[in-house]
């Protein structure tokens, strides 16, 4: 069989590259064999990263094992907690791109045979898939799996979200100085991605939907032995991908980006999926309409209700029977080949996954009638906007209020902290679009659930939150107000209209009004130098 490394490993002309080869610690016979990368996004500085590298060094003993000859390469990472709230998160989506372009570079360039990604968190994942799509060669995601929810006598079960609301809770009678220590010390206990189904743990699960890792990886702990093996076996596995010619395109169909959907519609996943999916999707060709979000979101129920919008945990829903449990109760396209060699409809009937019917219920008692995220379009939103309407309560799926309008999360965050934000009103924050980098505000949106207002103020905006976001938040908001959308002429006192159920988000001002408004409108904010040749890909 011809590999691709041929080219840089065969013939007398490449002696030289034989030579450095060599020098890595390669032998004569290590060239007839594939070489595999094992590329890995282990830093010191992410929580669900820094046991990536055991994960790592797991999947080379499996490629050895299955022939293959493993050699490491490592990406960036940006941990979105630690960039929340400042100028760092600007840089933190248009990374998905910096990430895909430099994995393409390694992989090209030194012309590996397959990839075994070794990856973790909200941009690093995805981007990861860009380039699996891009460069096409056999490939198998090992995602690193989700941290334990936090637990101590102040709180029996606490993530990250617990955090950030309890900023906006203190002081008060419960979040005193001493609650708040507390849950700065145990809401995050180590390892992994942050415990609920937030964008990390969400991006993990449809790589499994898809097709892409190994049954259960998506939702097998970080800590968990059972995800060293995983990783073994998945470095074993790429040698089927190679004997059998599957490739991330083989993969990456159409409909496999529907089984994609409908998974995240019935676990309630995070809004950050629209972005990513889309984008994913384009670089094999496929258009991923918003509409085809929202009627699959129709037609798919909610059938389990983790973290922030429920009280289960991603270890709940693991022990609950997991991703399979899942697509067991779903119309999914059960031909999808998947990586391990069989189709998808195939490992489920080999699994045979039982829902709990606790946390995971079955399709005919869920948990909602519809899915988890809901497209709305309306004078304020004419292209779309999106809203993760399984973490909003009834009461909050229709409202009406006066707009108080902010520039940046920064202003916003200042009056809400400050306790200006008055009940029945909608937090209008833009300029934090595309544009600008699109940066996730799960500060101000923390801080409004910790004031106790998730059930009387909205937020919308032309920027995006975390997964980890609850109640009546609505984003990715476009056009984008540094395109001159209808959110940049928004004036303080605007009545907005949010109907969810209706699919309907309105500014309720008269259309002549709204053209004043327009030709009197200047661009407010300079877009950040460094990010513009990656921006224009980040929506």
């Amino acid at each position: 069989m011809k590999k691709k490394s041929d080219s840089v490993v065969k013939g007398i002309e490449r002696l030289p590259h034989r030579s450095l080869f060599k020098a890595l610690g390669l032998v004569d016979s290590d060239f007839d064999r594939p070489i595999v990368a094992i590329v890995n996004s282990f830093n010191e500085i992410i929580p669900g990263h820094i046991m990536l590298d055991r994960l790592a060094k797991a999947a080379k003993e499996g490629v050895a094992r299955g022939g293959g000859v493993p050699l490491e390469f490592n990406t960036i990472g940006i941990c979105d907690g630690i960039a929340m709230g400042h100028y760092g998160m600007n840089y933190s989506l248009p990374s998905r791109e910096l990430i895909a372009d430099s994995c393409e570079m390694m992989l090209e360039s030194h012309q590996f045979d397959a990839a075994v990604f070794v990856c973790s968190c909200d941009k690093i994942i995805p981007g990861m898939l860009i380039a699996a799509a891009r460069v096409n060669i056999p490939s198998i995601f090992v995602t690193g799996g989700p941290m334990y929810p936090g637990s101590a006598s102040c709180n029996p079960k606490m993530d990250l979200i617990s955090a950030f609301e309890a900023v906006g809770g203190y002081p008060s009678e419960k979040y005193d100085d001493k609650y708040l220590k507390c849950v700065e010390d145990s809401a995050c206990p180590g390892a992994g991605s942050c415990a609920g189904l937030f964008t990390a743990n969400t991006m993990s699960c449809l790589v499994e939907a898809m097709g892409l890792s190994l049954p259960y990886c998506g939702t097998t702990h970080a800590v968990d032995a059972a995800k060293m093996r995983i990783a073994k076996l998945s470095g074993e596995q790429i040698a089927i991908l190679l004997k059998r010619g599957i490739t991330p395109k083989s993969i990456m169909t159409k409909e496999a980006f529907e089984n994609a959907i409908m998974t995240d519609m019935a676990i309630g996943g995070s809004t950050n999926t629209v972005l990513h999916l889309t984008r994913i999707a384009r670089e094999v060709g496929i258009n991923l309409p918003l509409e085809l979000f929202d009627k699959l979101s129709r037609h798919t129920p909610h059938l389990t209700n983790l973290r922030p919008g429920g009280p289960y945990s991603m270890l709940d829903f693991h022990n609950g029977g997991g991703i399979p449990a899942i697509l067991s109760q779903l119309k999914i396209h059960k031909d999808c080949v998947t990586v391990t060699g069989a189709s998808i409809g195939d490992n489920l009937v080999l699994l045979n996954p039982k829902p709990d019917g606790k946390i995971i219920r079955k399709i005919g008692n869920p948990f909602h009638e519809e899915g988890g995220i809901a497209i709305l379009r309306g004078t304020l939103a004419p292209e779309g906007a999106v809203v993760k309407q399984s973490a909003v309560s009834e009461k909050m799926m229709k409202f009406k209020g006066n707009a108080r309008v902010f520039d940046s999360e920064e202003e916003a965050m200042k009056a809400i902290m400050n306790d200006e934000i008055k009940k029945g009103e909608v937090i209008v924050l833009r300029y934090e679009g595309p544009t600008f980098g699109m940066r996730e505000m799960l500060s101000p949106t923390s801080t409004v659930v910790g004031k106790g207002l998730e059930e009387s103020v909205a937020l919308v905006t032309d920027g995006r939150f975390s997964g980890g976001t609850r109640g009546p938040c609505i984003g990715h908001i476009l056009p984008e107000a540094a395109k001159c959308g209808p959110i940049a002429l928004v004036e303080n006192g605007d009545e907005i209209e949010i109907d969810i159920h209706k699919r309907k988000l309105d500014l309720n001002v008269p259309k002549n009004v709204l053209e004043k408004r327009k030709k009197g409108w200047k661009l407010k904010k300079k877009p950040i130098k460094t990010l513009e040749k990656y921006t224009k890909d980040i929506a």
